[in-house]
């Protein structure tokens, strides 16, 4: 057949890949479940750090007390909060699987010598009531970030989450945190 007779040329076979291309990316976006959307949304702060307090009991040795107010506006039933210390981003083994003083004293979690104060009396932490955490003798040292973490036991999610000192994160970075961490994975 002579050249001019053929039905395809460059022109046309171009449009027709750019077409193909956009058809399968159409249809594999359709198969796709719904992407996360990032959002400013964060995990709330309702249990502030207010300080952690520092005694140098000499060798580098520090005992440590970190003080938390409930500075939200509604009372929780501290017998179902447990709390997550992390130091300069690592995970603490010394989780706090009560926030009620009695039920701490059953139940003594490794790395911490004793929780107190208006907030684990009773049954429940009341707005503006802080508790006090003291943790074994040189867990935390000046400079380290620390973040405290309460989780609702019945639920098993997280409910609020402070880090001291407070320092503002960038975009990027609380997009790692949420994305790219253990727990959104």
């Amino acid at each position: 057949m002579p050249e001019r007779e053929h039905a395809s040329s460059a022109i046309h076979g171009c449009i027709f890949l750019i077409a193909l291309t956009v058809i399968l990316a159409a249809l594999v976006l359709l198969m796709i479940p719904k992407l996360p959307a990032y959002s400013a949304e964060e995990i709330p702060v309702i249990f502030e750090i207010v300080t952690m307090k520092y005694t140098n009991t000499g060798s580098w040795k520090y005992e440590n007390k970190l003080i938390v107010k409930n500075s939200g506006t509604i009372a929780y039933d501290n017998r179902k909060l447990s709390a997550i210390t992390y130091r300069n981003g690592e995970r603490l083994p010394c989780k706090i699987p009560y926030i009620n003083f009695q039920y701490y004293i059953d139940n003594k979690p490794l790395g911490i010598q004793r929780i107190g104060g208006m907030g684990t009396d009773d049954s429940s932490w009341v707005p503006e009531a802080t508790i006090f955490i003291d943790y074994s003798q040189g867990t935390f040292r000046p400079g380290d970030t620390i973040r405290f973490e309460v989780y609702d036991k019945e639920t098993n999610k997280i409910i609020s989450s402070d880090t001291y000192p407070d320092k503002e994160k960038t975009r990027e970075e609380k997009m790692m945190e949420k994305y790219l961490s253990r727990l959104g994975a």
